[in-house]
Order: C-alpha cells, then structure tokens, then sequence
C-alpha cells in the first residue's frame, strides 16, 4: 500500500532541491517564456508579403512593352518589379530572388515560373491579372469584397498551443530524467536503499512535484500569449487544465522510464534526444502534421505529443469541450501508465 506521507515528503524534498537550482527554474519557466517570445514576434501577423517579379529589358524591341509591363506592375503596392537583362532574370529566378519572370513579346507577355513553388503560382496570378487590367481588360462584373478575420486564425494562434506541448514535453522528459539520472550518478539513490522507503513512493514523488510546478508553469504562459499577441482560449479553463495535466505526466512518466536504469548523464542525454525528436519535428509544434504522407497518419495520432498539441489546440482555437477530446486524453493517459508500469520493473536503485 501506499504510504501518502512518504510521497509527500520525498516531494517537499524534490522541491526544495529545485527551488535551490537556478538553472532548473530557468528552463523550467524561463525557456518556454522566451521561446514564445522569438517566435511570436518573427510569426506576428502582418501584412501579406510583396510578390517580386522581374520584367526583362531586352536589348532591342519590345522595349516599349517592357516598359509598360514595368509601369503597370509598380502602380501598386502588392507587387515590386525590377527591370533585368534576360540573364540577370534567369539567374534570379533560379535563386528565389523574383518569383516569376515577365517576358514582353510582340504581342503580349510571357511568364517564366516555377510552377513547384507556391509563391511562383500566387505571383503568375497577381501579375497577369494586373497586366490584363493594365492593358485594357474588363471584367463582366465587380465582386462584392468581404474581408473575415477570425478568431483563432493568426499563426501565432496556432503556435501557442504547441509551443505549451513542447514546453511540457521538455521539461518531463529533461527534468525528471535528467534529475533521477544525477541523483544515481551521485550515489544518492545507492544510499536511499537502507531506507523503508518503496521505489512506487519514491517514483511517484517525482510526479507529484511535476503535477505541482505545472500549475506554475502554465498560467505565465497562457497569461502572456494573451497580454502580448492576443491570443485568447475560446473553450473552457478547467478542460485546458485537465488536458495539460495528463499530458504533463504523461512526459514525466516517461523521463522516468528513460531514468530508469541509466547510470551516466551522456547516455540519459541521448536517449531523451531518440525519445524526444521525432515528436518535435512529426507531431505538429509548428505546422500540422496532416502535412505528413497519409500512410504514415496513423502512426502519428498516436505519438502523445500529437494527441496533446491536437487537444490542446482544440479547446483554444475550436473552443471544443472537454469530452469531445477524450479520445486524444486517453492516448496520453495509456503511454502515461504503460509507460510508469514498465519504468516499476525497470528501475533499479544503483
């Protein structure tokens, strides 16, 4: 059975060990503030970006069509045009520096693009339409313009909630395992052996504290997000917490099974980097995973990494309930206990 004292003990003692590390607390509460803040402000909505074209100056006629092509693309401000010598627009083509190459002809234009590159497509479309008005075009009929921004649509909207995932992620995975690690390395655990102490209370110390620095870890965040990029949670608190609370144990769990057995800081190291990467790049921190092959999606929804970041974004951005997501809950949740089953068989105490 388990003794609730000795749990809580042993977690007062992890937190007086953290509270004394600066550097815990940095990465901890810290990293996560200032990754949101790079990223935020380089990711912050902005105007659309200006589509950059080349019109090439041939040497002898159609110069007065170039010219014209030139006059008519700078007349606004959505696209900025430079007049080139063919090899000069070749050469910027190929470097990314224009998306599309205007080519004047005897009568009319021709377009050079990469049709590969969705900037390409975009400024042959921008460009033509502005050509064909410039050139005297009409249109059967005007569009009504109706300009939506919706809530929850910006970049920086869809970051946040996975900025949260992998803040969780790193500090279950680096803090607990990092910290189970130093503490066999130094031969603390060797000398907790004596003790009447059982590995389920000891394991379970290490949970608590994290479920404990969760509640201080989240809100500067999310209270953040809102203050400085406006970035607001459309569906309920107490759904976000529950959410982030399984997913944060879930990470924890599993840096104790990495910890488990591992007797030096470079293999612990590593084994967090195997653990911890293919989730970083594959569960969609910072764009969606559905970008991926479909014959690799189901592998994908059930990395807990993707089920959390999917929660996650769901109650911020969608605004869904909490029993909509318990599907993605209950992933985390099984790698959550299968993975604090085999972390009890594992461990060893030297």
């Amino acid at each position: 059975m388990i003794r609730l004292s000795a749990v809580r003990q042993l977690a007062l003692m992890r937190l007086r060990l953290f509270y004394r590390e600066p550097g815990a607390m940095f990465w901890t509460f810290g990293f996560p503030l200032v990754l949101t803040i790079v990223l935020g402000v380089a990711f912050r909505n902005r105007g659309p970006e200006p589509i950059f074209v080349a019109v090439e100056a041939p040497a002898e006629a159609p110069i007065a069509r170039a010219e014209r092509a030139h006059a008519i693309l700078s007349a606004g401000d959505a696209v900025v045009a430079s007049r080139m010598s063919p090899p000069e627009a070749a050469v910027a083509l190929r470097t990314g520096r224009v998306s599309l190459v205007v080519v004047p002809t005897a009568d009319g234009y021709a377009y050079r693009f990469d049709p590969s590159r969705p900037e390409s497509r975009v400024a042959r479309a921008v460009s033509d339409d502005l050509l064909q008005r410039g050139e005297g075009r009409t249109d059967p009929f005007t569009p009504a313009l109706q300009r939506v921004s919706e809530p929850g649509s910006r970049y920086v909207d869809f970051l946040v909630p996975g900025l949260i995932g992998l803040g969780l992620m790193g500090t279950g995975l680096w803090g607990i395992g990092f910290s189970l690690t130093e503490m066999r390395t130094k031969k603390l655990l060797k000398r907790m052996m004596a003790t009447p102490m059982r590995r389920t209370e000891f394991l379970l110390s290490f949970l608590l504290v994290r479920a404990l620095l969760m509640f201080a870890e989240l809100p500067p965040l999310l209270l953040f997000a809102r203050l400085a990029f406006d970035v607001k949670i459309a569906g309920s608190i107490a759904a976000l917490a529950v959410i982030a609370m399984v997913g944060g144990l879930t990470f924890g769990v599993m840096g104790l099974l990495i910890a488990s057995r591992t007797e030096n800081m470079q293999v612990v190291t590593g084994l967090i980097n195997v653990v911890s990467f293919p989730m970083y790049l594959c569960s969609g921190v910072f764009f969606s995973s559905s970008r991926f092959p479909d014959a690799i999606q189901p592998l994908l929804r059930v990395l807990p990494l993707t089920a959390f970041i999917d929660a996650l974004r769901a109650v911020m951005i969608d605004g869904a309930s909490l029993g909509s997501q318990l599907g993605r809950v209950a992933i985390c949740g099984a790698w959550g206990v299968g993975c604090f089953a085999v972390a009890l068989r594992l461990f060893k105490w030297r």
